[in-house]
C-alpha cells in the first residue's frame, strides 16, 4: 500500500470511529501533516478534551497518551507503538518518589508534565516547559520545593524565581546532546540568527540563547518575529512545522544529533494499523487518574 493510499485508508477509518488524531511536535514530518490536531504534549491533551471524539490517537510517547486519557476519560485512548516512552519520565520509579515524599514530607512537589500518570498522582503539582517558572513562583516562600524529574527545567525554574529547590537528576537526553560548542559554531556561521532553545538544554546552552521556550513558545515566537533566521535549539523535528507555517523564514536545527528515536517510532502504517484494531488502548486505574488529574487541574488554575 502506497503513503496516499495509507493516508486516504486513515480518513475513512477517522470518520468511522469518530476519531481524532494528535501528533507531538517531535514526529515524523508524514505523521505531523494528516495531524488533526498538532502541538505541545498538554496543549494537545487540552484540546481533545473539547473536542466531540471517541476515539484519540495519539501520536508522540506514552506518558503524552497518558496524559489525554487523565483529561478524557470518557475517551478511548490509543498510542500506535506502546513501545514509544520517554526516557525522561522513567528516570524517577516510584519507590524513588515515595522515598523522597518522606525524607522532604514538609515540602511542595512539582512534577514536569513530562512524567507517567502515577508520578502525577503522588506530587501536589505539575507544570509545563512553559509555565514552570509561574508554578514556583505560585508556591508559599516558607515552603521547600522537590522538582522532578528534569533537573535542567528545575534548574532553569530555580534561576528565574531565585527559589531553592531540589532537583531529581533526570534529564533529556536529546537535548543534552545540544552542547554550547554547537550553538556558538551555528552563531558564528549565521551571525543574523537568533538562537530559540528549549529550557530542557543544559544552562551553559540556555545562557547563550536569546529565548528560551517550549515547542509551542517557538512556534508563536517564529510566526510573530521580523527575523528571518533562527537556529532552533530542541528535537529536530520541530523544525518541518515551524519550515511549514514560516515558508520565507529560515530555521536551522542546533545539531542534527538532536533526535528523540522513541518519538520516531510511529509511522503512518502504524497510525492505519491503530485505527484498524484499536491499539494499543492506554488504560489508567481511576484512582491514579483522579490524583493524577487533580495535580494537572491545581496547575491550569494557577496560570
Amino acid at each position: 500500500m502506497g503513503k496516499k493510499e495509507i493516508i486516504s485508508r486513515i480518513e475513512e477509518l477517522k470518520k468511522k470511529r469518530n476519531a481524532v488524531i494528535l501528533v507531538h511536535n517531535y514526529q515524523l514530518p508524514e505523521v505531523q501533516d494528516i495531524a488533526d490536531f498538532l502541538g505541545d504534549s498538554l496543549e494537545l491533551s487540552i484540546k481533545a478534551s473539547k473536542v466531540d471524539a471517541d476515539v484519540i490517537v495519539f501520536c508522540g510517547v506514552y506518558f503524552m497518551a497518558e496524559t489525554a486519557k487523565i483529561l478524557s476519560p470518557e475517551k478511548k485512548v490509543i498510542i500506535p507503538d506502546k513501545n514509544a516512552t520517554c526516557p525522561m519520565a522513567m528516570m524517577i520509579a516510584e519507590d524513588d518518589l515515595r522515598n523522597l515524599r518522606k525524607e522532604y514530607k514538609d515540602s511542595v512537589f512539582v512534577a514536569y508534565v513530562n512524567t507517567r500518570a502515577w508520578t502525577k498522582a503522588l506530587v501536589d503539582i505539575c507544570c509545563t516547559s512553559a509555565n514552570a517558572t509561574k508554578v514556583v513562583n505560585s508556591i508559599e516562600e516558607n515552603r521547600k520545593i522537590v522538582f522532578i524529574p528534569d533537573k535542567y527545567l528545575g534548574d532553569y525554574a530555580m534561576r528565574k524565581t531565585g527559589r531553592d529547590m531540589i532537583l531529581w537528576n533526570g534529564y533529556c537526553p536529546t537535548h543534552v546532546l545540544i552542547t554550547e560548542k554547537d550553538i556558538m559554531d551555528k552563531k558564528n556561521k549565521f551571525k543574523d540568527a537568533v538562537v530559540m532553545c528549549h529550557p530542557e538544554c543544559t544552562p551553559p546552552v540556555i545562557d547563550i540563547s536569546d529565548e528560551v521556550l517550549s515547542t509551542s513558545g517557538m512556534v508563536k515566537f517564529a510566526k510573530e518575529s521580523k527575523e528571518k533566521v533562527f537556529i532552533v535549539g530542541t528535537e529536530v523535528g520541530l523544525n518541518h512545522r515551524l519550515k511549514k507555517e514560516n515558508p520565507e523564514k529560515i530555521f536551522i536545527p542546533a545539531t542534527e544529533r538532536a533526535i528523540c528515536p522513541n518519538m520516531k517510532r510511529i509511522t503512518l502504517e502504524k497510525v492505519l494499523w491503530a485505527l484498524e484494531d484499536l491499539k494499543y488502548e492506554v488504560e489508567i486505574s481511576e484512582d491514579i487518574r483522579r490524583k493524577a488529574f487533580n495535580s494537572v487541574k491545581r496547575m491550569t488554575e494557577i496560570v
